[in-house]
């Protein structure tokens, strides 16, 4: 069941990447110039207040750990949820069926 649970994420995550790839797809098609949505910018947009609030939750824990979070929100929103949400599908793939055993 918790299998289930987190590919139905991983689904919902490499479908939100698959949105944002068109968004941003279309806005460079309009712009004629590459255009990304970071996800630091994206998570601005959404809900700025909790993001300085988990900066200041990161740099009072693990100071060095801040700079591997800045490195990911610096990434373009498509990637980043397309690799967690392949990540999530690989990670919690039904088993293989055992050819000629049984389980017991």
């Amino acid at each position: 069941m918790i299998r289930g649970i987190f590919r139905l994420i991983g689904l919902l995550l490499l479908a939100g990447g698959f949105i944002f790839l068109v968004y941003d797809g279309a806005r460079s098609i309009a712009d004629q110039t590459l255009r990304l949505t970071k996800l630091g910018e994206f998570w601005n947009d959404i809900h700025q207040a909790s993001q300085q609030a988990v900066r200041t939750q990161i740099e009072a824990s693990a100071p060095w750990m801040w700079d591997l979070v800045k490195l990911v929100l610096n990434q373009p929103a498509f990637a980043v949820l397309a690799v967690a949400g392949i990540l999530l599908l690989l990670l919690f793939r039904p088993r293989r069926p055992l050819i000629g055993y049984s389980r017991d």
